[in-house]
């Protein structure tokens, strides 16, 4: 399906047409020719969902590098599609948000590339298949997203939390590499489509590999942990947080985790690892969301916690794959449709507040919520958006976070009752840390309404004016409010044509055999959830009247023990220690950077070919070795013992032609007439090029020879290790062939080149490329010569003499 290979690779191709079309100012906002580009991918995905919704799946592979298993192999199916109409839905709002956002004296054609270079890599992410091209879009994201986060670059702060960013997830997105190459060795595809029905559970690289794909999707999703990237990354352009750090690059994580349940799932550490980080990430990200004062931190944490929701809901779901296909495993499938209703919920209304809490800072100045208050009056419209988003997030009717997350109350009290993997014990502690972290969301909610848009007016912060923000500014978020209230009264439309096609890409073998999915009702009657809810608004109601009494309990989790801290410390402790590292062998001395060299290469070419037994010495089929072939070797070593201690230049070159001529003279013997031709032109001409380039040094003078005897015999030992590993791997090669010998294909030289000379024939065809090669280093040196040849006389002696 040629689609979906245009929908990845047509951001990129209009990021590189926008410096191209845009080279001047334009009357036209470049902003709006770059909006049309994810409208018109939404459109094009949107087409897809009859379709994907009665059960087809696309796949089509193009050729790349076939010889690895590595190509560009797209699959289209109900999961890729949710996150592909988010990708260019929530984009396309937020490309048109930044029109009036963003100044026209920001670098917009900058801005606008990154945004679609990030778009393009996230859409590769979700719809390719094969493990290494993911991977390469991975990374694209984390590359794009650093750009994106250090848009304001002349910021310290913007430029620290583009570097933690990338710090972090790139390490995570290696630990993911590691785990594909492992996923590779075990079933010999790199398709995801195949390792679902190859992989062995019992293999023993099947638990790192589920590890190390955990890391990578724990780092890029801000789970516990990794979540200490996030918050730093709000300096970015609201823009940027709307989209990056609610609706796309944050949800690859989950993504990855959702994609890979049918390889890992069901089995006791997936379920542990994704439900544990998740319900402590969510716990965390609320408790922490509570304590911030910038409304940009807050909106952070709260995406922590959301996302620890969403993640949670997926490792649970992940249990029903231990249960085979009985009327129980569906029960639980409903926390993973959870989890993917909640994805979408949290997609508007924490896209819709980002905006919001975007408009207050452009118009007032400030996020500080110390300094807020009373914008109600004056920001009717941001604060009706801000209140549905806020108590969406909180969980209250009649918005859309209500809906899923009452289903996550349903799917944490359904995983307490069950009796292996030791939830008989453990598992009581989901529900109450679920509980208790949905009465931190609320307030962390409530304080974005009332300390905002409540209390004490003031008409003026700073010097600017307080008044609602221009239409243009309001229109993607309004949309995204409206999508809130229309999700929770028209659920279904999304169960039945989002939600069901993508559970049935998540668990394949049940939906074969059983209908996965449900009805989503906004009434279930008065049952556990409800009287949880009722529980979450009272005492979340409770703690937000009396914030001021509890909230001392935040210094017991003072800002020297936190994760930040390590952070900071583990970065500056790994600087120092690189800094003086590079400095104990960077000591700028010839002969140290020499030493590394040779003393690299005798312990691991020696060590190994030692280790391994492959020394080996078989004179038998030796030719003998004639008096004068010894006499030629002596000269040559006499020659190239005496180089390090003559006192001119001239004679050092006179010595160094002897090797080179000695070596024509073994070619000679060799009966290669060709090879010592050439041997002597070079050297006669390199001898020629040595004179000339000396002729315009200073005089060769010899200082105070500061070498101690005992470097000396340091150069010794390495310079007699490195000659002897030299011959013995040279005799070792010649007494043992592992591989047929080439020459039986050289020596079909005439039929195959129609050269009657075999090394004329090696040379310009069947070495062409290298010999070209050889040819322009040798072109480049004689312009270098030349050049030098040009220079006046006179001049050039003087200016070598003043040096």
């Amino acid at each position: 399906m040629i689609t979906m290979n245009l929908v990845i690779m047509i951001p990129f191709l209009a990021a590189v047409l926008i410096p191209i079309l845009f080279k001047r100012k334009s009357p036209i906002h470049i902003g709006w020719p770059v909006f049309l580009v994810p409208a018109a991918l939404f459109v094009i995905l949107a087409r897809y969902v009859p379709s994907i919704a009665n059960g087809e799946t696309y796949m089509n592979t193009m050729k790349w590098i076939p010889s690895f298993g590595i190509n560009f192999t797209t699959y289209f199916d109900g999961l890729s599609l949710i996150f592909g109409l988010l990708i260019t839905g929530i984009g396309s709002l937020v490309i048109l948000y930044s029109i009036y956002y963003l100044s026209s004296e920001e670098s917009l054609k900058n801005f606008y590339i990154y945004l679609l270079l990030f778009m393009g890599s996230m859409l590769g992410v979700v719809f390719l298949d094969n493990l290494m091209v993911l991977y390469v879009f991975w990374e694209l994201t984390s590359i794009s997203s650093f750009l994106l986060i250090a848009f304001w670059f002349h910021r310290k702060r913007s430029r620290y939390g583009a570097q933690k960013a990338m710090l972090i997830t790139v390490t995570g997105g290696l630990a993911m590499l590691t785990s594909f190459i492992m996923l590779y060795l075990m079933t010999g595809t790199m398709s995801i489509r195949e390792i679902i029905t190859d992989v062995d559970i019992h293999h023993p690289l099947f638990i790192p590999a589920l590890v190390l794909l955990l890391i990578g999707a724990f780092t890029k999703s801000a789970q516990f942990p990794f979540h200490i990237w996030l918050p730093d990354a709000m300096e970015a352009p609201t823009p940027v947080s709307a989209y990056l750090h609610s609706a796309t690059m944050v949800k690859a994580g989950i993504y990855l985790v959702a994609r890979f349940t049918p390889i890992f799932g069901g089995g006791e550490l997936w379920f542990w690892l994704v439900t544990g980080v998740g319900i402590v990430t969510l716990f965390w990200g609320s408790f922490t969301a509570v304590r911030q004062t910038d409304l940009k931190a807050l909106l952070a944490y709260s995406t922590i916690s959301q996302l620890g929701l969403i993640m949670s809901l997926l490792g649970i779901g992940s249990i029903s794959m231990h249960m085979g296909s009985s009327i129980e495993a569906v029960v639980f499938t409903q926390a993973t449709f959870a989890g993917l209703f909640h994805l979408i919920n949290h997609s508007t209304f924490k896209g819709a507040l980002f905006m919001v809490v975007g408009i207050i800072d452009h118009e007032i100045g400030t996020r500080d919520i110390r300094r807020l208050g009373g914008l109600m009056s004056f920001m009717p419209v941001s604060f009706t958006i801000a209140m549905i988003g806020s108590f969406s997030m909180a969980g209250l009717p009649p918005f859309n976070g209500f809906l899923s997350k009452e289903m996550f109350f349903t799917a944490v009290l359904n995983i307490s009752q069950l009796d292996f993997f030791a939830l008989d014990t453990w598992g009581v502690l989901i529900p109450v840390f679920a509980w208790i972290a949905s009465i931190f969301t609320f307030v962390y909610s409530m304080i974005i309404v009332f300390k905002t848009f409540f209390g004490p007016s003031r008409l003026e912060v700073g010097d600017r004016k307080v008044h609602e923000a221009p239409v243009g500014m309001l229109i993607s978020p309004s949309i995204l409010a409206a999508l809130v209230l229309s999700i929770f009264f028209f659920p279904n439309i999304i169960g039945d044509y989002l939600l069901r096609p993508a559970m049935a890409s998540i668990f394949p073998s049940l939906a074969e055999k059983v209908e996965l999915g449900q009805h989503i009702s906004v009434w279930h009657g008065f049952n556990m959830e409800v009287f949880m809810t009722i529980g979450v608004i009272a005492f979340g109601s409770l703690f937000y009247r009396y914030m001021s009494g509890w909230k001392g309990i935040f210094k017991l989790f003072p800002t020297s023990w936190s994760l930040d801290t390590l952070y900071n410390n583990t970065l500056l402790r790994l600087e120092s220690s690189s800094t003086a590292f590079t400095r104990f062998y960077m000591t700028g001395t010839l002969r140290d950077y020499f030493l590394y060299i040779y003393l690299f290469f005798i312990i691991a070419i020696g060590g190994a070919l030692f280790m391994t037994g492959a020394f080996s010495t078989d004179q038998i089929h030796y030719a003998p070795v004639r008096i004068y072939e010894w006499v030629l070797v002596l000269v040559m070593l006499a020659a190239g013992v005496s180089i390090p201690f003559v006192t001119t230049r001239v004679t050092a070159i006179l010595l160094n032609g002897v090797l080179g001529y000695g070596i024509a003279a073994l070619f000679v013997i060799f009966r290669a007439p060709d090879l010592a031709l050439t041997q002597i032109v070079v050297e006669s001409v390199t001898t020629v090029l040595f004179l000339l380039c000396f002729y315009f040094l200073p005089k060769w003078k010899r200082g105070v020879d500061k070498t101690t005897p005992r470097m000396k015999s340091i150069n010794l030992l390495i310079s007699i290790s490195v000659g002897v590993i030299f011959v013995m791997t040279a005799l070792s090669v010649q007494s043992g062939k592992l591989f047929n010998t080439i020459s039986g294909f050289f020596e079909k030289a005439d039929e195959l080149t129609g050269g009657k000379n075999i090394v004329n024939a090696i040379l310009g065809d069947f070495r062409a490329f290298d010999t070209m090669l050889e040819v322009v280093v040798l072109f480049i040196a004689g312009i270098g010569v030349f050049t030098l040849t040009k220079l006046k006389l006179g001049k050039g002696r003087e200016n070598v003499e003043d040096q």
